[in-house]
C-alpha cells in the first residue's frame, strides 16, 4: 500500500512538471497578483497648484498703495439713482453680522454723488470645530457716481491678526499681500502666512464687486 501511494505521488509530481514544461501552469488569482506587486514605501501627494487668479498681477499697486477699482457702466440710470442704490447697499453692508465697531458710511457728498465707507469686519480663514482662524480686516470704499457710470475703489487695507490674544500687530496690504511680499520666486506658490491673507482678501473683493455689479445691472 505504501509503495502504491509513493508511486502515485511520484506520478502526479511528474505530471505537474510535465505540464509546466509544456506551457501549463497554475492560474494566479487577482489577490495573489496584488500581493506580488511591490508596495511603495512612501505615498506622496501631488502638490495642489494655486489658482492663477491669485497669482502675479492679482493685487494691483497704484502709487505704492494696494487699490482695486470697479469701473462699471450702468445703462439707464443717472447719477442720483446709482448713488441711492450704492448708498443703500453700503449702509446695509456695515450692519451685517461679520461687521465690527466703527464700520460705517463715514462721509457723503450728495451734490457730487460720492460715498465714503470705512469698513471694519472679520475676515475668516478657517472655521471648524474648536478651530477658528480669522483676522480683523479694515478697508475703505469710495464710490463716485455719474450718469450711467460707477467708479468704486477699495483701498487703505490693513489687518489686525490675533488681536484678542494680545500679541497682534498691524499689517498693511502693502507689507503683506503684494506680489513682491506674498509670491515666492517660482511664481507659483505663496509665502506663509501671506498666502491665506492674499487669497481671502481677493475673494472678499470679488464678492463685493460682484454684488454691487448685480444690484446695479439687474
Amino acid at each position: 500500500m505504501k509503495k502504491y501511494i509513493i508511486l502515485m505521488a511520484a506520478f502526479m509530481l511528474a505530471t505537474v512538471n510535465g505540464f509546466a514544461q509544456n506551457g501549463w501552469e497554475r492560474p494566479v488569482t487577482e489577490a495573489q497578483q496584488n500581493e506580488d506587486k511591490p508596495k511603495a514605501l512612501f505615498q506622496t501627494k501631488s502638490k495642489k497648484e494655486e489658482d492663477p487668479k491669485y497669482l502675479a498681477g492679482a493685487v494691483p499697486v497704484v502709487d505704492g498703495k494696494v487699490k482695486w477699482t470697479l469701473d462699471l457702466d450702468v445703462n439707464g440710470k443717472n447719477a442720483q439713482e446709482i448713488y441711492d442704490i450704492v448708498l443703500k447697499y453700503l449702509m446695509a453692508l456695515t450692519k451685517e453680522a461679520n461687521q465690527l465697531e466703527g464700520s460705517q458710511v463715514s462721509l457723503v457728498n450728495k451734490q457730487e454723488h460720492i460715498i465714503v465707507a470705512t469698513v471694519r469686519e472679520w475676515l475668516v480663514f478657517k472655521n471648524q470645530f474648536l478651530s477658528l482662524d480669522r483676522t480683523k480686516f479694515h478697508y475703505t470704499i469710495i464710490a463716485t457716481c455719474t450718469d450711467g457710470h460707477l467708479n468704486l475703489t477699495m483701498s487703505n487695507i490693513s489687518y489686525r491678526y490675533e488681536e484678542e490674544r494680545g500679541n497682534h500687530e498691524l499689517m498693511t496690504a502693502e507689507q503683506w499681500i503684494t506680489d513682491e511680499e506674498a509670491i515666492k520666486k517660482n511664481g507659483k506658490s505663496f509665502y506663509r502666512p501671506c498666502g491665506k491673507f492674499r487669497k481671502k482678501t481677493i475673494d472678499r473683493k470679488d464678492n463685493l464687486f460682484e454684488t454691487i455689479t448685480n444690484i446695479l445691472t439687474k
